[in-house]
Parts: structure tokens; C-alpha cells; sequence
């Protein structure tokens, strides 16, 4: 007679054969009455779980949303995925990199044609592309991104933009705007919601009309000096802009700057990332400083470390605030880094 096929067992469960397969491997990306029912028919049917035994990591497509794919001007994901270069060398693995947006057939451009034994998810993806690639059983990790019980890779972006906004209450500052992207990215809802808690802590009331959302329409430069309008036309301007990364910072500084608007005299800034450019602008950047390779290299070792019958697992790697020339911060001992 015959083995019990995998393609059986998930006619019998009502799922795809990609879902079959993450339950029978113990993987997350299902609910647990999913789970329970594909189990459930493996059982009856008699299907032979010790032919899923986890075979070794070879080919690892690592995914950037095509908003990101121009890696040599995008300086956070060229970090990161360095780092999982890094790690993939030294775990004998392949590792392809893709651009992808949600209409793309990724079946037949990826799987189908590449055959990988894990993906590595860069930064935001729709919940479509996520879907299809945990539809295709294989291992699945996130970095700077988080979605459903997947393994993800995180800076503590939350405490982050708590510390660096703490920082600038205790040095003075009251009116602080937050300059942001869209919230729909999980590292920018994030810095908002550490952002808020710390006005809150502080005892600061929030005002809507310091929370600025960046035109998607327009380019950083173009929408940054939008935004340092709008705010510096208020009847009472903010005496410090956070920007929610180091690319809006710098944009919103020279936009500043443009104005004549000193920095820091007028207006403390401070960004987050420390990309290279930071401690290089006139005057360097405060910022918040992320280990981006760390983050390829602890994503890689995750999905090996899945791959080889691991637990999956969620990682947050802290954050620290590097003081610069651009925000009249005083020196205490909530910690941070003078450069």
C-alpha cells in the first residue's frame, strides 16, 4: 500500500498543503484549531510525520518590498542585509535577494523557479505577500517588521523613542513634534506609541497638531519641508522635532535650515537609526542607534536555528541614544552615547 501523501492529508483538513506542512513541523503561522485539525487527520490517516524531518538550510531568499530595493541608497536595509550575508557565509548557505510588491506572481517567480528552503522578510511586506509565502510551508522570518506569531528580528523602537523624548523633556523641552511615516509600519507605530508614553509619563498634554504625517506623494526632501512648514506656521512652534528615521531628520534639518532656523539654538532634532550620514550633517545628528547588521545576522541564525527543530522565537535588540550636535540635550545618567 502506498505512504499516506502530505497532498491527503490536506483534502482531509480542508488547508493547503503549505499549511499541512508548517503543522506538521511545529511551525508558527497558524491558529492553534488549524493546527489541532490538520494533526487531527494526519492521525487518522496514518500519515508518517518522521518524513518531515527537518533537512539543513541551504538556499535562503531574503525580501525587500520593492520601496526599499535600491539598496544602495537605502542605508538601514543594506546594513541589515550585510549582516545576513554575513551569517549565511559562515552557515554555508545561499542566500538570493528579491524585491517584491503584492503583484507579483511569487510562486513562479521565487518558488517555483529558486526552490528555497526559508525566506528572510526585510522591513514591511502587505499581509497578502505574507500570507502567500507562509501558504508555502517553508520557515519564514521577520526582521524589523512583525506580523501575526511569526519569529521576528526588532529594535526596541518603542523604548527607543521613549529615552530619546525623556531626554529632551528633562533638558527643557516641552513642545516636541513627532514627524512620521505611515503607521501601518510596524517600527513607525512603534516610536509613535513610545513617543506618546513618554509625553505622557512626563506629564506633557498631546497635541494632534505636532504629530506630522509625511505626503507619501512626495519625495523625503520634498515632504519634510512640508511638514517643517506646517509646523513652524503654528501660533506656538515646537521647540523640538523627533523625526521617525535619520533620513527625515536630515531632511527636516536642512529644511530648517533653509529658513533660518538655527539648530540647536531654535530647534532641537533628533532622528533614529544612526545611519552613516548622521555624524556627518552640519551639525551630526542625534539619533538613536540600531544594530542593523546584527539584525540580518540574529534573522539568518533564527531561521537556521528553525530550520534545524528549534523553538521560533521573537528577538528585541535595545537601542541607544547617541548625542549630537543637533538637540540641546543636558547630560545625565539615563545613559546614551556622547559622539
Amino acid at each position: 500500500m502506498k505512504p499516506v501523501s502530505i497532498r491527503q492529508v490536506a483534502a482531509r483538513a480542508g488547508v493547503s498543503v503549505g499549511s499541512v506542512s508548517r503543522a506538521l513541523k511545529n511551525q508558527p503561522g497558524l491558529s492553534d484549531e488549524t493546527r489541532a485539525r490538520i494533526l487531527a487527520a494526519a492521525d487518522t490517516l496514518g500519515y508518517d510525520i518522521g518524513r518531515l524531518r527537518a533537512r539543513p538550510l541551504k538556499r535562503v531568499v531574503c525580501l525587500l518590498h520593492r520601496q526599499h530595493s535600491t539598496l544602495t541608497g537605502n542605508q538601514f536595509f543594506s546594513h541589515v542585509v550585510q549582516g545576513a550575508e554575513a551569517a549565511a557565509r559562515e552557515h554555508g548557505i545561499a542566500m538570493s535577494l528579491f524585491s517584491v510588491a503584492p503583484t507579483d506572481p511569487l510562486h513562479d517567480m521565487i518558488v517555483a523557479l529558486h526552490e528555497p528552503d526559508g525566506f528572510l522578510c526585510a522591513g514591511f511586506l502587505e499581509d497578502e505577500v505574507l500570507s502567500e509565502l507562509v501558504a508555502t510551508g517553508h520557515p519564514l522570518v521577520l526582521i524589523d517588521y512583525q506580523w501575526r506569531d511569526l519569529p521576528a528580528i526588532n529594535a526596541d523602537n518603542e523604548g527607543g523613542a521613549f529615552t530619546a523624548i525623556s531626554r529632551l523633556i528633562a533638558s527643557g523641552h516641552r513642545r516636541i513634534a513627532f514627524i512620521h511615516g505611515p503607521l501601518s509600519h510596524h517600527s513607525i507605530l512603534q516610536r509613535m506609541r513610545g513617543y506618546r508614553a513618554a509625553l505622557f509619563h512626563h506629564g506633557i498634554p498631546g497635541d494632534p497638531e505636532l504629530e506630522i504625517l509625511l505626503d507619501r506623494s512626495d519625495d523625503p526632501e520634498g515632504a519634510s519641508a512640508r511638514a517643517v512648514d506646517e509646523l513652524l506656521a503654528r501660533p506656538t512652534p515646537p521647540e523640538a522635532i523627533f523625526a521617525y528615521n535619520d533620513v527625515c531628520a536630515l531632511a527636516t534639518m536642512r529644511a530648517c535650515q533653509r529658513r533660518g532656523v538655527r539648530i540647536p539654538e531654535d530647534i532641537s532634532i533628533i532622528g533614529f537609526d544612526d545611519i552613516g550620514a548622521a555624524a556627518l550633517s552640519t551639525p551630526p545628528l542625534t539619533t538613536l542607534r540600531i544594530g542593523k547588521e546584527e539584525m540580518g545576522r540574529i534573522g539568518m541564525q533564527c531561521l537556521a536555528d528553525i530550520t534545524a527543530g528549534k523553538p521560533a522565537t521573537k528577538v528585541v535588540l535595545p537601542v541607544e541614544l547617541v548625542v549630537r550636535g543637533s538637540a540641546r540635550i543636558a547630560p545625565d545618567d539615563l545613559g546614551g552615547v556622547e559622539s
